[in-house]
């Protein structure tokens, strides 16, 4: 492959990077609210992309959706008395201290959850399966979720049912809960589900339209990154949009992974600070981190994803003031448009961008040739210290950079920051001070990195097979991937690679690990193994541009981003244009 194009559509900027051949070309354009294919082809056109080898692609679409509970009006049909399973979720509260704290509202109401009479046990049926108790009107729904007791080990009667609901109602899209999470855990499963069928319309007609424009402007289909960090066709991702709900995020992951394997680096922070939002995650082995299951807008999404943490603090980020007067900032965003008051577009509230330009932080023009308005920061600032607006973002982020990396055990002072986004290398060597961290990669592309991380991606489909069977009666098992295993009567896993050779051996250490103890005569059960498809994606090559030599306190412009480099950080760009930070006292 000579021509590869990445482009991520962000909530401030789409970004572009072509690599043709050895040589990079980048472009940051406006995302357009709403019309984000729109968007995709005009950072295409930006960068000259024409006779591509590759063509890959991250979106928010499926996030926002979500977040913003713009998808399809969903139907549930579970087992009949299981019916309501999104509204009883777990006995866990919302909150562990606020206890008035209110779960959000499931995707699927009371009046859209069927029964359907049938019942399969761990060990098969117990109830016959009886299609007649299907429902003859779903009350508007446009998607169907399936979720019914134990298909995750015999899925004959979700497979009977959605076969039904798919004659039966034609333009309805239907989802079985085997087809999209084959895991054990009810409510986690039926969440899941109902979030794939609720984002289906949504994601199907987007990517449907994005399919037709890239046709109309002489691009191939794109394939769509998928939370795991790899990329799928528009077929697969539209069957199943769950799987595309951290897109954007796990590209930039993933690029930050490929620039600190460059550097040499083993462990690593990927920190992604954009114009709305900052995401942070660990990264090991050069690969970045990935769980089995997250939280999106408060509902549990149970499939493969890289573990990101977000908060709601970018360059763009308001800053105000709370009812008792102390300085806040975000998670409100001014985003593209307006934009930051210094953007001269019309914003008038104060942002971190107003703050760190004021600070001299900021150049006069951005690498885009945006012409920063001084006049209007200082309005829009009045009365407020631009100190203590970095102040207050950067401890926002901190508490990111934390979740990520010491409440999970893992000692931050070993690693190096990757600072990328439009804003992450203006506040990188501070956070690093605050973690012990000695080391900061800001890559030339820093601006467009996810971009970048799209152009680099591996295809990649992910599977997983439920046991909950004693490790001993396993049977021969694969020798990529991980076992989720745990003691009996444990209610949750820990992940060994399937690559031990002793499988029980690798848990009691990882429990040993973990908790601080193990024990070595208690039975051990198998409740799940994960394996991968992977094609690796293209080499990626990187020649530096310029060479760059800094010892702060200075500034440092780079293509798509500006580096505030502090006093006690000095460093140079390396043979990929990789700026390597370190401290120096």
């Amino acid at each position: 492959m000579t021509r590869i194009l990445g482009i991520d559509v962000g909530g401030t900027f789409t970004d572009a990077v072509l690599l043709d051949g050895g040589r990079i070309v980048t472009a940051k354009v406006t995302t357009r609210r709403g019309r984000q294919d729109e968007s995709v082809v005009a950072a295409a056109a930006a960068v000259g992309a024409h006779d591509l080898d590759r063509f890959s692609h991250g979106t928010t679409i499926a996030t926002n959706a979500l977040l913003e509970r713009k998808g399809a009006p969903t139907a549930l049909v579970a087992t009949e008395g299981f019916e309501h399973v999104l509204h009883l979720r777990r006995q866990t509260r919302a909150h562990l201290y606020r206890l008035g704290e209110r779960h959000p509202e499931p995707l699927v109401p009371v009046e859209r959850s069927f029964g359907v009479t049938e019942r399969i046990g761990p060990d098969g049926v117990l109830t016959p399966l009886d299609l007649s108790t299907l429902p003859t009107d779903l009350g508007g729904a446009e998607a169907v979720a399936v979720c019914l007791l134990f298909a995750f080990r015999d899925p004959s009667h979700e497979q009977a049912v959605a076969a039904v609901l798919r004659e039966r109602f034609p333009g309805v899209h239907v989802v079985a809960s085997h087809e999209v999470a084959p895991e054990f855990r009810e409510y986690e499963r039926a969440s899941t589900t109902a979030a794939d069928a609720y984002l289906g319309p949504v994601v199907r007609g987007y990517l449907e339209a994005l399919a037709g424009r890239c046709a109309e402007a002489g691009l191939p289909e794109p394939l769509v990154m998928l939370s795991s960090g790899g990329v799928a066709t528009v077929a697969e991702t539209a069957a199943h949009p769950a799987l595309i709900l951290v897109s954007g995020p796990a590209g930039g992951a993933v690029g930050a992974a490929r620039i600190a394997r460059l550097a040499g680096v083993d462990t690593a922070i990927a920190f992604d600070m954009g114009g709305t939002s900052t995401d942070v995650c660990w990264i090991s082995g050069g690969q970045a981190n990935r769980s089995r299951e997250r939280s999106v807008g408060g509902l549990p999404i149970r499939l493969p994803t890289v573990d990101i943490h977000t908060v709601g603090a970018g360059g763009g980020s308001i800053v105000w003031r709370d009812a008792g007067g102390a300085l806040r900032v975000g998670p409100q965003s001014a985003g593209a448009e307006p934009g930051p008051a210094c953007y001269g577009r019309g914003g008038t509230e104060a942002t971190v961008t107003d703050a760190n330009l004021l600070l001299g932080r900021l150049p006069d023009q951005l690498a885009d040739g945006l012409v920063l308005d001084r006049a209007a920061a200082e309005q829009a600032m009045a009365g407020i210290d631009p100190e203590a607006v970095i102040a207050v973002v950067n401890a926002e982020m901190l508490r990111a950079l934390r979740v990520v990396s010491v409440e999970q055990g893992k000692d931050p002072r070993d690693a190096a920051l990757v600072a990328f986004g439009g804003a992450g290398p203006l506040h990188a060597c501070e956070l690093a001070d605050e973690l012990g961290l000695r080391k900061v990669l800001v890559p030339e592309a820093a601006g467009v990195l996810s971009a970048l991380g799209l152009v680099a991606s591996e295809e990649r489909r992910d599977r997983v097979r439920s046991y909950v069977i004693p490790l001993a009666d396993a049977g021969e098992l694969p020798r990529q991937g991980e076992a989720d295993l745990r003691y009996r009567g444990q209610s949750f896993e820990l992940a060994v690679t399937l690559a031990e050779p002793d499988l029980a051996d690798g848990f009691h250490r990882a429990h040993e690990a973990r908790y601080g103890y193990c024990d070595r005569t208690r039975a051990i059960e198998l409740v799940a193994v994960r394996t991968a498809e992977v094609t690796p994606g293209p080499p990626l090559t990187l020649v530096a541009s310029h060479d760059v030599a800094v010892v702060g306190p200075q500034r440092i412009e780079l293509p798509g981003a500006t580096c505030w480099v502090p006093a006690g950080w000095a460093g140079a760009t390396d043979a990929s244009g990789t700026l390597v930070l370190e401290r120096t006292a």
